[in-house]
């Protein structure tokens, strides 16, 4: 799991709108918590319950508000990130624009910028959309399509890591054990190694493939049926 940056009391100043003033990052208010925790949660960043504290839920919000507004990622509301999010040109978390570059027709594209991907069908129409999390020191930038790699085969309903985890509706896409499925779970339980709510962050890093929300693997799942071009953007 990556450190979450913390600015210190010298660091970078933040914007109040409201006062005209500026304020070290660690000086927000508990209303001021309060007014980001709602306006991420009306914009679709799931920041959890609105109490004025600030934790890892409220955190992963604010990765996935800067990330879909092409900001440093660094789950701080400090710096231009309070005064970006309350002003009326914030964009959502959950409803984002298909990124330039990714061609057209039928597709699926991942954005490793914003730990997001888009199912898009031949109509150009797209399907669904949401977070994921991966690890771009494996995969790399380019078009790949779903299917069987190095041997092995293209789709697995219960894969396993070989150890105390299973990845649930796994669908390959790249060589040799790189594809979609869900959050791993435990052989043992059938719990998720972590929730949902981290998914579109760079708060956790994969082993290589991407996970998504058991949903939205139920989704690729049926999409890919097919043999699928995968679009990977940086």
């Amino acid at each position: 799991m990556k450190a979450l940056t913390r600015l210190g009391m010298g660091a970078a100043a933040l914007v109040v709108a409201i006062t005209g003033t500026t304020i070290p990052a660690e000086a927000l208010t508990i209303a001021q918590n309060k007014a980001a925790q709602t306006k991420l949660n009306k914009l679709g960043c799931y920041a959890g319950p609105v109490d004025g504290v600030v934790g890892q839920m409220t955190q992963a919000a604010t990765v996935r508000f800067q990330a879909a507004n092409k900001m440093t990622q660094n789950g701080s509301l400090g710096g231009t990130t309070y005064s970006r999010l309350l002003a009326s040109s914030a964009k959502r978390c959950d409803i984002r624009a298909v990124p330039a570059g990714s061609g057209s027709g039928r597709r699926i594209v991942l954005s490793q910028s914003q730990n997001y991907l888009w199912l898009i069908d031949a109509s150009g129409k797209v399907v669904r959309q949401g977070g994921i999390i991966d690890n771009p020191t494996y995969l790399s930038p380019g078009s790949y399509t779903t299917g069987s790699k190095c041997g092995r085969a293209g789709r697995i309903k219960r894969n396993t890591d070989g150890g105390s985890l299973y990845l649930n509706n796994f669908v390959r896409f790249a060589p040799c054990g790189i594809g979609f499925h869900q959050i791993p779970t435990y052989k043992s339980n059938g719990a998720q190694i972590h929730g949902d709510w981290l998914l579109g962050t760079n708060m956790r890093a994969s082993h290589g493939c991407i996970r998504v929300q058991k949903s939205m693997s139920d989704t690729i799942w049926n999409f890919t049926v097919s043999t699928t071009r995968v679009v990977v953007l940086r």
